[in-house]
């Protein structure tokens, strides 16, 4: 299915295609479109009503707060993530070659169904970083899993910290520079997710060869 970036007015209500979920569904739908667009700090709980299309008292019997609303979409999103990242990382069957493939894959997957997500993640992580303190398991993913000792075999003078930033940034930077980059290029919709599919192939090659360059004496 294309991907069209959401503007200004595709923000202000919910998709024809979520009209039909549970009322508690579409106030979350509706939250994760104002979310991002204004940021939670900006955000109402009015803002919030008017676009799932509900009034604020119901809005309010369902969740609490604009806290209490934001704080499980980001979780729920944090663990789609992490729920897809920490089976690859902490597989011990698997080569480390092949784990890139499947991070980089699935990570290109989920961004191109939640472009939004890593301008809106990064902004929160500044302005709120108490919000991810609450997501458990990251320091065993990214710290004590196998595809950190396998990096650490393979390239014992690497940084593994340094690996996963240079992975992290071939892969999230065109989404978060994605208008730039279709202006520049004259890409549209199709054209920029072709691009990124072909980024799945490319990126596991770069990274490769990081792993086959010879030690700097």
């Amino acid at each position: 299915m294309p991907y069209h970036q959401p503007n200004q007015k595709q923000l202000t209500k919910i998709p024809d295609s979520e009209k039909e979920l549970s009322t508690e569904e579409k106030i979350k739908a509706a939250a994760r479109l104002v979310f991002a667009q204004k940021g939670f700090a900006a955000t109402r709980t009015r803002d919030i009503a008017e676009a799932s299309g509900i009034n604020l008292a119901l809005l309010n019997y369902y969740f609490r707060s604009k806290q209490k609303l934001f704080d499980g979409i980001m979780l729920e999103k944090m663990q789609e993530f992490f729920g897809k990242v920490a089976p690859i990382f902490l597989d011990d069957t698997t080569t480390l070659e092949t784990k890139i493939e499947s991070f980089v894959s699935r990570y290109i997957d989920m961004l191109i169904k939640n472009p939004e997500l890593p301008i809106f993640v990064l902004s929160e992580i500044r302005n709120q970083p108490q919000h991810f303190a609450r997501i458990g398991n990251i320091n065993e993913i990214f710290s004590r899993s196998s595809f950190i000792n396998q990096l650490k075999e393979k390239r014992p003078e690497v940084n593994p910290m340094h690996f996963l930033m240079s992975m992290l940034g071939m892969t999230v930077f065109p989404f978060i520079a994605m208008p730039i980059l279709k202006s520049a290029a004259s890409l549209d919709d199709d054209r920029f997710i072709a691009m990124m599919e072909e980024r799945k192939k490319q990126i596991p090659i770069w990274m490769n060869a990081i792993l086959e360059k010879n030690p700097t004496n």
